[in-house]
């Protein structure tokens, strides 16, 4: 059983619910601007590290009509995506080798997930399993703007809380976490490198602002919420017996935020983040 991603990098909630709103409706359209996935043929999707399987829960949403599998090599991520979402095949199995016969899906798609890989297996896997003519849609997150507001900065106690942890994330980089990762020109140039033509590049903008009235009450507090998940997540996974005592601290700031937002307080915390969709076929 490998846990190690949702264990020391990311929580199942803090994934489940940050990917949930950066693929939400309001976002998608220039996504499948992007993605050129027909909505009306019967195709076979595959995705590539689905995490707890927020991603695969939209593009069922939208390509109804498509099959679709999805992989992670973290054993709680397919768990508890198997638990939550109906009508997709999510597998838990390794990216880098990938337990399909050659020529089975019309579509891969991978969102963070190419920065980890070693590139002549991540993108040679998915040349294997992509029939000919068939797509492959790399996500990557670019720079991101990330403001808390004020009621929410740290109190002594989460400082010292959080100090009282090394800063180590030799564990990380020995894994591979991010060692692969390409800058905006390298990463079509490498996906053209390993055998995929006609690549195209864009970007989507996911503008979490929860007072920006554009924002339904409803979409601002699951922003607001998805980030009180994550650092609820941050803090359970220190296993620290001081662990519930800051959870409480934290849950009451969150708590803060929300009412101030029913009262109409503008305080214009954002999370925006922005997405590199590459595009290429395969020969």
């Amino acid at each position: 059983m490998n846990t190690f991603w949702s264990d020391e990098v990311q929580g199942k909630f803090t994934l489940y619910l940050s990917r949930k709103l950066r693929f939400n409706d309001l976002f998608f359209k220039d996504y499948d601007r992007l993605f050129k996935i027909s909505h009306s043929k019967k195709i076979k999707i595959l995705e590539i590290g689905s995490g707890p399987g927020a991603l695969a829960e939209v593009l069922k949403k939208h390509y109804p009509k498509a099959a679709i599998t999805a992989i992670d090599r973290d054993s709680s991520f397919i768990e508890f995506a198997k638990n939550n979402i109906s009508g997709i095949n999510f597998i838990n199995c390794d990216a880098s080798e990938l337990p399909f016969p050659s020529q089975t899906f019309d579509v891969a798609i991978s969102y963070t997930v190419q920065e980890h890989i070693d590139p002549a297996i991540f993108w040679g896997e998915q040349k294997r399993v992509l029939k000919p003519g068939g797509i492959c849609l790399c996500l990557s997150a670019r720079q991101s703007i990330t403001v808390k507001p004020a009621c929410l900065s740290p109190t002594p106690e989460e400082d010292d809380f959080w100090r009282s942890f090394p800063n180590d994330r030799s564990e990380l980089i020995q894994l591979g976490v991010g060692k692969y990762r390409l800058d905006e020109s390298s990463l079509p140039l490498e996906m053209e490198k390993h055998g995929f033509t006609d690549i195209t590049t864009g970007y989507v903008v996911s503008d979490l602002t929860p007072d920006d009235p554009k924002y339904s009450p409803a979409l601002a507090e699951e922003m607001i919420d998805a980030e009180r998940q994550a650092d609820l997540e941050a803090i359970k996974s220190t296993k620290s017996p001081k662990a519930n005592k800051i959870a409480e601290i934290v849950n009451a700031k969150y708590d803060r935020r929300l009412k101030l937002y029913e009262k109409g307080v503008k305080l214009w915390d954002t999370t925006t983040s922005v997405n590199m969709v590459v595009r290429g076929i395969k020969k």
